[in-house]
């Protein structure tokens, strides 16, 4: 989530684990005018087909990209930016949908790594196989990805993060329905 809090500048949130969201990045131009209280500061902060685009009240637009970290990895950049818009009326509140790429899966990975939704053992294990998949082709992608499936629906009842591994699921079958 992004979110613009006017004169204190802007937050990027990770609401991946609710009960624990974590900020992953901000920025604050800080005052306009040290001297005396003047309107400025961050009027809206927006995510568009891979940027964040905040619009400052008396400074014009900042353009931002984000860049792995230890909160944050290439993989979750990649599923956030394989959502791509036609256009933005940001009072439309657009629902954004991820596309099923291998990047989603593996950004799904990443978030029960980090989190301990699954043992070490089994993210291992699905990084194994999301990577063959990824590198096979027809009805072998299609067959590994239905394998995979089948383990993730095995691991989802006894995961840290069941809700999250039928997600990571869900990626999955969708990839090898697009594969076969």
């Amino acid at each position: 989530m992004i979110q613009g809090w006017y004169q204190g500048g802007i937050s990027l949130i990770d609401w991946t684990d609710p009960k624990n969201p974590v900020e992953i990045a901000f920025h604050d131009r800080g005052p306009f005018n040290a001297e005396r209280m003047e309107s400025a500061g961050s009027w809206s902060v927006y995510w568009y087909n891979g940027v964040i685009v905040n619009s400052e009240i008396k400074r014009g637009l900042d353009i931002f990209e984000l860049v792995p970290s230890d909160i944050l990895t290439q993989n979750e950049i990649d599923a956030a930016n394989s959502v791509v818009l036609t256009h933005l009326n940001s009072q439309g509140q657009p629902v954004y949908e991820w596309p099923a790429t291998f990047a989603l899966a593996r950004a799904y990975l990443d978030q029960l790594e980090r989190w301990h939704g699954m043992s070490a053992a089994q993210v291992a294990s699905a990084r194994q196989g999301v990577d063959a998949a990824e590198a096979a082709a027809g009805e072998d992608r299609q067959d590994l990805l239905m394998a995979l499936a089948r383990r993730l629906r095995e691991a989802a009842p006894n995961a840290a993060d069941a809700a999250k591994v039928r997600e990571l699921l869900v990626a999955v079958r969708r990839l090898a329905n697009e594969a076969g």
